[in-house]
């Protein structure tokens, strides 16, 4: 049986995303950024959307914490649940880049599939997966959070990159490798990158 949609699109009514990204004077786009916890993530996200902001970017940030503690507050890490946490994100992506923002997504997603399933949600022209490159032993040493001592103690089950696997991104548009570039090198391509992305 079909589902009656219960709410009537208004699409047709609101401002459209041409008209926004016009008055910008930018592209929407969604930057999917994927690394292990630790990896710098968060850092360069924060970072990248100050520089950008200050150049007249309309850019907002959906990093893993935040999302987790608000709109995501009641899912756990199961399997099922990291599903619909990337897919909740990805839809909030989709959201945001249709009200012409550039939209820079701070998500460990550890699978190709999870990226995909959101690289489909968002649409293939307007997502750009970027891997922030750093290896668990880097990380561990980190240990920003103290996840890595409790997870390598036991205390933390299902933990990316332990006894969760993570698979990397075989064809990323972006790499930025912050086991070997300063924060501020990785911020400064990054950046970069997505100016010559965002062109009108």
């Amino acid at each position: 049986m079909n589902e009656e949609r219960h709410i009537y699109p208004i699409d047709d009514q609101l401002v459209q995303r041409a008209e926004r990204e016009a008055r910008q004077g930018h592209r929407a786009h969604v930057y999917w950024m994927t690394g292990l916890s630790g990896s710098g993530k968060s850092t360069i996200a924060k970072a990248t959307e100050r520089q950008l902001f200050d150049q007249g970017i309309s850019v907002v940030v959906l990093d893993g914490d935040n999302i987790r503690n608000g709109i995501n507050s009641n899912l756990g890490f199961s399997e099922e649940d990291r599903a619909e946490n990337i897919r909740r994100v990805a839809e909030l992506a989709k959201l945001f880049a249709s009200f012409g923002h550039l939209v820079l997504v701070s998500f460990i997603s550890p699978t190709q599939a999870v990226r995909d399933h959101a690289r489909d949600i968002v649409g293939s022209e307007d997502f750009s997966e970027v891997y922030i490159n750093a290896s668990f032993e880097t990380c561990a040493k980190r240990d920003v959070k103290g996840l890595y001592a409790k997870a390598l103690a036991g205390e933390i089950k299902n933990f990316t990159g332990l006894d969760s696997p993570y698979e990397a991104p075989s064809t990323p548009a972006v790499v930025l490798n912050s086991e070997e570039e300063s924060t501020d090198l990785c911020v400064d391509f990054f950046k970069n990158q997505i100016l010559q992305t965002i062109k009108v």
